[in-house]
């Protein structure tokens, strides 16, 4: 896949212009900030607090975009004028799993409900689809307290497949952890 496409041009529901396009190295900058900020937030994100180095975030980025380029995994950014508001990707497993995909998306939260979770999952979906052959199965895991992100999953098809009782620590509590997956091919 070619780092930087542009895969959507236009307009949230509210009216907002948005980009959403594939990374390049020079986005490292911009998604520490980015996570660092959902973190602090502690979102429905594995990250609770925690702040990453520009060290970490680069290793992990440069390592996503190997993938990227080599048709290994998809990852799509959206950024309104120069500020980035929202990422997905999708992440295959390796060796025996290589045909299961793992899912994730954030929106920052000044951003949410405007659709543009909606229309993210929509296109990394379709890209992944198109563009990881290997990939036959979408898994994803949703806190049980953000219901609002379960519907969504629904919706995409997604189905329930399993329920770890207290499985993630969300602002100092144990909640469940659903488990959810699509079939794509």
């Amino acid at each position: 896949m070619e780092l930087g496409k542009i895969v959507y041009k236009g307009k949230t529901k509210k009216g907002l212009k948005i980009i959403i396009r594939y990374p390049v190295k020079g986005d490292v900058e911009m998604l520490l900030k980015y996570i660092n900020t959902l973190s602090k937030e502690c979102t429905f994100i594995t990250f609770q607090g925690e702040q990453l180095t520009l060290e970490e975030e680069k290793k992990y980025s440069d390592n996503f975009i190997e993938k990227i380029e080599k048709d290994l995994a998809v990852k799509l950014l959206v950024f309104t004028t120069n500020k980035l508001i929202a990422v997905s990707d999708i992440a295959p497993s390796d060796k025996i799993e290589s045909h299961i995909g793992t899912f994730g998306i954030t929106v920052a939260n000044e951003y949410r409900n405007q659709g543009i979770g909606k229309l993210l999952t929509e296109l990394v979906l379709d890209e992944a689809k198109k563009n990881l052959k290997q990939l036959r199965i979408v898994k994803l895991g949703v806190f049980v307290n953000n219901p609002i992100a379960k519907i969504m999953y629904e919706k995409f098809g997604f189905i329930q497949y399993g329920n770890l009782p207290e499985g993630v620590k969300h602002k100092s509590k144990y909640v469940n952890h659903l488990y959810m997956y699509k079939k794509i091919r």
